[in-house]
C-alpha cells in the first residue's frame, strides 16, 4: 500500500478568512483566557497567603488569652489562705471523735462552695482538697463514673505527695463528666508558709468551654476546625467534642509550630495554622479547607468564565462575519481576475463598501475599464493607421494620379528630359516604398517631410508653374532626423490643398513649415507642422462642417475630408485632445492647417503618449 506523504500545514497557506479567525483567537481569546486564569490563581494564592499570615497572629492572641485565664483560675487556690478557719482545719493532724471530723468536713466543704463553686465563676465545675488522707469537695456536676470519688482520692494522695502545680487531663485520671463537658484539673499544692509544711493539694475542675468564647471569632465557617492539644498531642479542646481526649496523630508531622502550612486530609487540601504556647505548652490549631477560602472567588470566577464564554461566542460570530464580509469581495475579485486572465474583460465587481477592499474593487473596475478603453483605442488606432496607409497607397496608385504621373513621365521622355524622367520615377518609387515598407506608425520628421516633398515634386512636374511649394525647416538637422511624428499626416493636407486650390485658382502656392511652439492647452513646447496655401479658402459654413467632422469620433466613410479627419483622429487618440489639427481659412485668401503633436524622441513615445492621453482623460489620474 502506498501512503501519500502529508505536507506540513503552514499558516501562510491558510485561507484569508481562516487567518483572520486564527489571528483573532491568538490575539484576544487565548491572551484573555491566560490573563483570567493567572489573575484568578494569583488572587486565590493571595487570599490563602493573607489568611496564612494573619491566622497565626489570631491564634497567638487566643492562646495568650487561654493561658491568662488558666493562670487566673490557678490563683484561686490562694483564696484558701484567706480563711483562718479553713486553714486551721487543714493544719489539724488528729481528731478526737468522728463528730469533729464531720464538723470540719462540713465547714470546709461549705467554705469551698461559698468561695469557689457559688462565687459566680462559671468555669469552675468543682473543687477538691486533699490533706492528710482527708478529701473535701464541692461540685456543680458529678462525674459519670460511679466510683469517681475513690479515683480522685487515690490520685489526690499521689498529687499531695508530688506537691507541684500541674494541669491534669481527663485521661490522666480517667474520669469524665456525663454530658461531655471539656475540662481539665488544675493541681495546686497547698503550702503552709508559717509552718513551712505542705498542707495538701487542691484540684480545681475547670470547664474549658470558656475557650469557645475566646475562639468564637474563628468559628465563622462550619467547615473550619479549632482544637487545642497538650504537649503530648492529646486533644484538650476541639470544636468537635467527640475528639476531645484523642491524640492528634498529625502533630508530630507539623512542619512548623507557629505558622501556616498546607495539609491533605481525606483527600482534601486544608490550610492549617498553629500556635504553641510557651507557658502552658498547649498548641492551638485552626484548619479550614483551602477551597472554602476561595469560595467567593470561585463564584466570581464561574460568573466571569460564563460571561467570558458568552463574549467569546458573540465576538467569534462577529469575527467570522467580519472575515466573511472582507473575504467575500476578495474571492469575487479573485474569480473575476481569473476570468480576465482568460481574455474576458466584460466583468464588473459590485462593491458598495468604502473601505480598502471597496477601493481595491473600484480600482479593479477602473483598471478593467482602462484596459477595455485601451483595447478599443488601440483597435481604432490600428484601423485608423491602416486606413491612412491604405488611403495614402490608394492616393499614390490612384488611376488619375498614376495616369497623370505616367503621362508626365511620357511627355518628359518625348521631350528628351531624361533627368526629369529619372527623378520622377525615383520619387514615385520612394513614395511607394515609404508607404509599404515601413510598418511603424511613426516616422521621423525628415522622412514625413521628404515624403510630402516627393509628392509635391511629382505634382510640380505635372502642373509646372501653376504649383509652387516651399518647405521651411525651423528645426536643426539633428532634430529633423531625431524627432518623430505619426506617419502620413502631411500628404492628406497637401493633397486636399492641391485638389481644391487648383480647381479655382490658376496658380497655387503651398507653404510648409515645421517648428517648435508653446502649446497653451498642453502647457509644453510642441511640434507644429503648418500647411498654408493661397487657395480659394473655405466658406464659413463649410469650415464649421469640417470642424464638426474633425471633432467627431466615428468614421465618415470615404468623403473628401476623410484624410483630414483620419489625421486628426489618430493624433487625438495617440496623444490626447490637447493635440490634433486646426483649420483656419479666409475665403478668397487662403487656408492654413496646423498640426500640433508632442515632441517625441523615439517611436515608442507614440505609444507612451497614447497612454498619457488616456490618463489625461481620467480625472482621478490628475488628482494622483
Amino acid at each position: 500500500m502506498i501512503f501519500k506523504r502529508s505536507l506540513p500545514v503552514r499558516f501562510r497557506d491558510f485561507r484569508l478568512s481562516s487567518k483572520l479567525i486564527v489571528t483573532y483567537l491568538l490575539l484576544t481569546v487565548i491572551p484573555l483566557s491566560l490573563l483570567g486564569y493567572i489573575s484568578y490563581a494569583q488572587y486565590a494564592r493571595s487570599v490563602e497567603e493573607q489568611i496564612g499570615e494573619y491566622m497565626p497572629k489570631f491564634l497567638y492572641q487566643a492562646n495568650a488569652d487561654i493561658g491568662k485565664h488558666m493562670n487566673e483560675l490557678a490563683r484561686l487556690s490562694e483564696l484558701l489562705f484567706n480563711s483562718d478557719g479553713s486553714l486551721a482545719i487543714l493544719r489539724r493532724e488528729k481528731y478526737a471523735s468522728r463528730s469533729d471530723v464531720n464538723r470540719d468536713e462540713y465547714n470546709f466543704n461549705g467554705f469551698l462552695t461559698r468561695t469557689y463553686v457559688n462565687a459566680g465563676n462559671p468555669d469552675i465545675l468543682g473543687v477538691f482538697v486533699f490533706s492528710k488522707g482527708r478529701m473535701y469537695r464541692s461540685v456543680k456536676t458529678d462525674f459519670r463514673e460511679r466510683d469517681w470519688e475513690d479515683t480522685l482520692r487515690r490520685f489526690g494522695e499521689k498529687a499531695e505527695a508530688a506537691a507541684e502545680p500541674r494541669i491534669l487531663l481527663p485521661k490522666d485520671m480517667d474520669v469524665h463528666y456525663g454530658n461531655g463537658i471539656p475540662y481539665v484539673f488544675l493541681l495546686e499544692p497547698l503550702f503552709d508558709v508559717d509552718n513551712r509544711k505542705v498542707l495538701g493539694s487542691m484540684l480545681i475542675a475547670v470547664n474549658l468551654s470558656f475557650i469557645d468564647e475566646i475562639l468564637h471569632n474563628f468559628e465563622t465557617d462550619e467547615r473550619a476546625d479549632l482544637w487545642v492539644t497538650d504537649r503530648d498531642g492529646y486533644i484538650v479542646y476541639h470544636t468537635d467534642r467527640s475528639r476531645i481526649g484523642q491524640p492528634d496523630l498529625r502533630k508530630p508531622d507539623y512542619p512548623v509550630h507557629n505558622g501556616s502550612f498546607r495539609s491533605m486530609e481525606d483527600g482534601v487540601s486544608r490550610l492549617v495554622s498553629v500556635n504553641e504556647s510557651g507557658e502552658l505548652g498547649w498548641t492551638l490549631a485552626h484548619s479550614i479547607p483551602a477551597k472554602a477560602l476561595t469560595e467567593r472567588t470561585d463564584l466570581v470566577r464561574n460568573v466571569t468564565v460564563l460571561v467570558f464564554i458568552v463574549i467569546v461566542l458573540i465576538t467569534s460570530i462577529i469575527a467570522i462575519y467580519f472575515s466573511w464580509s472582507v473575504t467575500r469581495p476578495l474571492k469575487k475579485l479573485s474569480s473575476l481576475m481569473k476570468t480576465v486572465e482568460r481574455g474576458n474583460f466584460e466583468v464588473d465587481l459590485k462593491v458598495g463598501s468604502g473601505d480598502e477592499v471597496g477601493t481595491l474593487g473600484r480600482s479593479f473596475n477602473s483598471m478593467i475599464g482602462t484596459i477595455r478603453e485601451l483595447i478599443r483605442k488601440n483597435y481604432q488606432i490600428e484601423i485608423r493607421q491602416k486606413e491612412a496607409e491604405l488611403y495614402a497607397l490608394q492616393s499614390q496608385i490612384n488611376p488619375h494620379f498614376m495616369y497623370n504621373t505616367l503621362e508626365t513621365i511620357g511627355m518628359a521622355v518625348e521631350e528628351g528630359e531624361r533627368e526629369s524622367v529619372v527623378e520622377m520615377v525615383t520619387l514615385l518609387g520612394r513614395m511607394l516604398r515609404f508607404s509599404v515598407s515601413n510598418q511603424s506608425p511613426s516616422v521621423t520628421i525628415g522622412e514625413e517631410v521628404q515624403h510630402v516633398r516627393d509628392y509635391l515634386t511629382i505634382q510640380k512636374f505635372r502642373f509646372e508653374d501653376r504649383l509652387t511649394f516651399e518647405v521651411v525647416q525651423e528645426l536643426d538637422a539633428r532634430e529633423y532626423h531625431a524627432l518623430y511624428t505619426p506617419k502620413f499626416i502631411l500628404q492628406p493636407v497637401v493633397e486636399n490643398a492641391i485638389k481644391h486650390g487648383l480647381e479655382r485658382r490658376k496658380t497655387l502656392e503651398i507653404h510648409i513649415s515645421v517648428g517648435r511652439e508653446f502649446g497653451a492647452r498642453s502647457g509644453k513646447t510642441d511640434l507644429v507642422l503648418r500647411v498654408r496655401d493661397n487657395g480659394p479658402g473655405i466658406p464659413e459654413e463649410k469650415l464649421a462642417q469640417m470642424e464638426t467632422m474633425l471633432r467627431g469620433a466615428g468614421f465618415e466613410g470615404r468623403s473628401s475630408q476623410f484624410g483630414l479627419s483620419n489625421v486628426n483622429a489618430r493624433i487625438v487618440m495617440m496623444h490626447g485632445p490637447e493635440y490634433g489639427m486646426q483649420i483656419h481659412s479666409i475665403e478668397d485668401i487662403g487656408t492654413e492647417v496646423t498640426i500640433r503633436i508632442p515632441v517625441m524622441h523615439t517611436p515608442e513615445e507614440t505609444e507612451q503618449g497614447e497612454r498619457g492621453s488616456r490618463h489625461g482623460d481620467d480625472p482621478d489620474a490628475d488628482r494622483g
